[in-house]
C-alpha cells in the first residue's frame, strides 16, 4: 500500500506491489479509519488479538495455497480489504449513503464501522474447513469469536445479536453465492474483489499454481480506491498487460454489479502504454457491460462474464422454474 490520505480527487487508498510490511501499513490505515470510532476500534483490537481469529487466518491461507494452489487468502488478505472496506465505507457515508444499520435503526455510524471490519476481515476463513461452502463456513466458525468480541462491547444481547446478523450475512454472502442484501455486505463483496494486484497472484505462482487466476493476478499492478466522477466510488485498475482483464471481469465486476454497492461505484481499468503489446487501452463498467477502447482505436461492448449467474439460470432451466420467485 503507497498511499493514503486526501487529494484534490477526495480520499484515496492505494494498492501497489511489492507487498512487504503490507499488515503493519494496513494497520496504521485500519486505525486512522477507526480513530473516532471507538466501538469499532475495540472490535478492532480484539479481533487482532484473538488466537482463534489468528489460527483461522493462517490455516484458510494454509488450505488455499498449499492444497489448492489459490491466491492468498489468509492474514495479509483480511488486513487488506479491511483497509479496503473502510476507505469504501467512508466514501459511501461522505456522500450520504445511508448503510442498513442506519436505515433498519440498529444503530449508527460506529456500529456500521465495527460490522464491516469485523465481517470483512473474518470473511474467508471458512476456507480452512474446505473451499467449498467455505461461505458458510465461515458463518459458523465467526460465532465463537464474535461472541468474545461483541459480548463486552454489547451488553444489551438484543442489540448485539442484531450487530451480529449483519456481521454473519456479510461473511455468508462475499462471494455472491448468495448475493449480499445489505449495504454492510455490499462492502465485504466489493473489498474482497479489489485484492487482485500481482503481489497476491506471485505468491500462487512461486508455489507452483500456473493457471489464469495467478497470471492475470500478475498483470495488475495498482488498485485505487478514491471519491467518484459521477458515483460516490471510483476503483481504478492498472494492468501492465491485457491479461489483468480476466481478473476484473471474472473477480471484481460480478461483486460490483451484483452488490447493493451498484449504484455507487465506478469501476475503470486501463494498461500502461509502456507495457506489453496492448489489445485493451481502457475499460469501464456502464451497468452489466464492460465498454472497451481497443488499441487500434475501436470502442467495443461486451457482457460481463458471471459464472454465478450463468449457474443459477442454468439450475432453474433444468428445474423448469425462474431463477427468482417472490
Amino acid at each position: 500500500m503507497d498511499s493514503q490520505g486526501e487529494t484534490s480527487s477526495g480520499r484515496v487508498i492505494e494498492f501497489t506491489t511489492p507487498r512487504a510490511k503490507l499488515i503493519g501499513e494496513t494497520d496504521k490505515a485500519i486505525r486512522a479509519d477507526l480513530a473516532d470510532f471507538p466501538l469499532a476500534l475495540s472490535a478492532y483490537d480484539a479481533l487482532q488479538d484473538d488466537p482463534e481469529a489468528l489460527a483461522s487466518w493462517d490455516m484458510a491461507n494454509y488450505i488455499t495455497m498449499r492444497k489448492l494452489g489459490y491466491n492468498d487468502h489468509g492474514r495479509v488478505h483480511a488486513f487488506i480489504t479491511g483497509a479496503a472496506s473502510l476507505a469504501i465505507l467512508g466514501l459511501l457515508l461522505d456522500a450520504g449513503v445511508r448503510p442498513d444499520i442506519i436505515e433498519s435503526g440498529v444503530g449508527d455510524v460506529d456500529d456500521v464501522y465495527l460490522a464491516v471490519i469485523l465481517g470483512t476481515m473474518l470473511h474467508d476463513i471458512g476456507n480452512q474447513i474446505h473451499r467449498a461452502a467455505h461461505e458458510q463456513h465461515g458463518v459458523m466458525l465467526a460465532m465463537p469469536i464474535l461472541e468474545r468480541i461483541l459480548t463486552p462491547l454489547y451488553p444489551d444481547i438484543f442489540k448485539r445479536a442484531k450487530i451480529r446478523s449483519f456481521i454473519l450475512g456479510a461473511i455468508n454472502a462475499h462471494d455472491l453465492n448468495p448475493p449480499p442484501l445489505t449495504i454492510e455486505g455490499g462492502i465485504t463483496a466489493v473489498a474482497d474483489g479489489t485484492d487482485i494486484t500481482k503481489g497476491r497472484g506471485r505468491k500462487a505462482f512461486a508455489l507452483g499454481s500456473v493457471d489464469i487466476h495467478s497470471i492475470s493476478a500478475l498483470a495488475v499492478d495498482q488498485v485505487i480506491i478514491a471519491k467518484g466522477v459521477v458515483k460516490p466510488v471510483r476503483i481504478e485498475i492498472t494492468m501492465n498487460n491485457s491479461g489483468g482483464i480476466f481478473q476484473v471481469e471474472e473477480v471484481l465486476a460480478p461483486k460490483v454489479i451484483r452488490t447493493p454497492l451498484s449504484p455507487y461505484v465506478e469501476l475503470h481499468a486501463r494498461t500502461h502504454p509502456e507495457g506489453d503489446e496492448q489489445i485493451i487501452t481502457q475499460v469501464r463498467l456502464e451497468g452489466d457491460h464492460f465498454v472497451m477502447d481497443l488499441e487500434d482505436g475501436e470502442r467495443v461492448e461486451v457482457a460481463v462474464n458471471d459464472p454465478q449467474t450463468r449457474a443459477a439460470q442454468a439450475l432453474a432451466e433444468s428445474l423448469n422454474m425462474g431463477v427468482e420467485r417472490k
